[in-house]
């Protein structure tokens, strides 16, 4: 079966059908390039900015995630930064501080 051909009235030359001639030329490539790049970017920096991080603690509502003072406290002597006694005093302290308010 033959393959359908036009005739180019202006070159006179064959040009088959379906075919752009001479292609998407060097702008189209440079836009398809460019196209592709910007999505990749754009999909990387949506995974980045979605994806938890272990510098950033953030809570459920948005926003940077405080610890309690209890829990800094117990930290604290788990470390091995305060001892028995000035644990047991902060933990009173800080007991008293919230029974007041």
């Amino acid at each position: 079966m033959p393959v359908p051909v036009d005739r180019d009235p202006a070159e006179g030359s064959a040009v088959m059908m379906g075919w752009y001639g001479g292609g998407m030329g060097w702008v189209g490539w440079l836009a398809m390039g460019l196209f592709w790049l910007l999505l990749i970017v754009v999909i990387v920096v949506l995974v980045v900015r979605l994806l938890p991080s272990a510098k950033h603690d953030v809570s459920a509502q948005g926003g940077a995630r405080e610890d309690a003072p209890e829990d800094i406290l117990d930290r604290r002597f788990a470390r091995g930064e305060i001892d028995v006694d000035t644990y047991r005093e902060q933990r009173a302290a800080l007991v008293q501080a919230r029974g007041t308010k």
